[in-house]
């Protein structure tokens, strides 16, 4: 591996892989470092996964997907796939199997780059390990005795995997809905602590709701639309794309006989405990609910579109238990999102908010020249780290790196 390179990608999915095909376009020198593999994060998904928005938002920049199912949803081994075919057809000169331990102040203000295969000077960097890097516990986990078997999403392959009895999910966004569905369907008891998360229906009048909502600004919103920078990290919209794609929410996995309790607070007297604010938390959802279906109806109106139609959800009752025997359950699986981790191996302490964000406009760095990033929650828009946005924010960043 040359050791002076003007340009290091970290992260070969699909931000690092867009971003070189843009500097690729360009003519720009880089390389790419991958720990694993190429799409290495979607390999570690579950055995089931696949993706929860339609085939036809991966919108990558000379990668979009032009398949037969436009409607349907990926599994991870073909999204994985469309990944490896999508580097291999640029000739993306991506460096397998490499770790990067640490990013430093190299010499003559550029940086230097200690990894698994030696150290590398960089003129640029980017860093494209995404917006899901470290998954987050609630801090009452750590009250948990060391004799439950406590996992995180990410260690989650299928039922048959856990051990024997119930399980307690923590966390009720889409992952933790859809975790708590496929392992109730397997013949478990499954109890699910839920928070506050939105929920879309699958489909208004037989169209995808997330092709309803692309046609509206939501999508394009930025950071400083938010009320709070906290409020970026909101879950994702409770909704399924498996078997075809379904609704998914606090409802429906009521009615399959998930049990729902409220948020967990904490270990006593060898129970877990939970908060009894599961109908606020139903009732948070259904606002955002309404919230999404107003911003329909307004770009519909102004566009002269009929809108569709889109009924209010039904009652729901609420009546958990508040505590749970820990004798009872087989694994407690944490399914409540993930945080930046780039503190742990990126040596640019005032490159980072006090959340551990990137400060950075456009994917560059505002306090650290030469420092970019890709993949980042709001980067620039709301849809900033998902397939549908990634390119765009590629381009932008590869004609300032090019510019440089």
């Amino acid at each position: 591996m040359n050791s002076n390179v003007d340009v290091v990608i970290v992260g070969a999915g699909q931000a690092g892989l867009s971003l070189s095909h843009e500097l690729a376009a360009a003519g720009v020198e880089h390389i790419v470092l991958e720990r694993g593999r190429v799409g290495e994060t979607w390999r570690g998904r579950w055995d089931s996964f696949c993706l929860v928005i339609p085939n036809w938002t991966v919108q990558l920049p000379g990668g979009r997907y032009r398949g037969a199912d436009p409607d349907g949803f990926m599994p991870k081994r073909q999204i994985v796939s469309h990944l490896v075919a999508y580097a291999e057809s640029f000739q993306a000169p991506v460096r397998e199997g490499v770790t990067v331990i640490s990013l430093e102040p190299g010499e003559n203000g550029g940086f230097l780059l200690r990894t698994s295969s030696g150290e590398i000077q960089a003129r640029e960097v980017v860093l494209a390990s995404g917006g899901y890097q470290k998954p987050h516990r609630p801090p009452a986990a750590a009250q948990l005795p060391a004799s439950v078997h406590v996992i995180d999403a990410e260690d989650y392959l299928n039922p048959a995997a856990l051990p024997p009895g119930r399980v307690l999910i923590v966390g009720s966004g889409q992952t933790g809905c859809q975790l708590a569905e496929e392992i109730f369907e397997a013949g478990r008891d499954v109890f699910l602590s839920c928070g506050r998360a939105p929920w879309i229906p699958r489909r208004f009048e037989g169209r995808d709701t997330i092709a309803w909502i692309n046609d509206t600004p939501y999508f394009d919103a930025k950071l400083s639309d938010l009320p709070s920078s906290q409020a970026r990290l909101l879950a994702n919209p409770q909704m399924s794309g498996r078997l075809g794609g379904h609704d998914l929410n606090f409802r429906t996995l009521q009615a399959q006989g998930v049990q729902l309790l409220g948020h967990f607070i904490g270990v006593a007297d060898g129970r877990a405990h939970f908060a009894p604010d599961l109908a606020q938390s139903v009732a948070f959802g259904d606002t955002r609910y309404a919230d999404v279906c107003e911003l329909i109806r307004k770009t519909c109106a102004a566009g002269s579109i009929r809108a569709p139609e889109m009924p209010p959800p039904p009652p729901f009752e609420a009546d958990p238990t508040e505590s749970l025997a820990l004798d009872d359950v087989g694994t407690i699986i944490f399914t409540s999102g993930f945080r930046p981790d780039y503190a742990s191996w990126v040596t640019f302490p005032k490159a980072f908010d006090d959340g551990g964000f990137p400060i950075q406009r456009d994917g560059s760095s505002t306090t650290v020249p030469g420092l970019h990033f890709m993949g980042v929650h709001f980067q620039r828009k709301r849809k900033s780290a998902t397939l549908l946005g990634v390119g765009e924010d590629a381009i932008v960043l590869a004609e300032t790196i090019a510019g440089r």
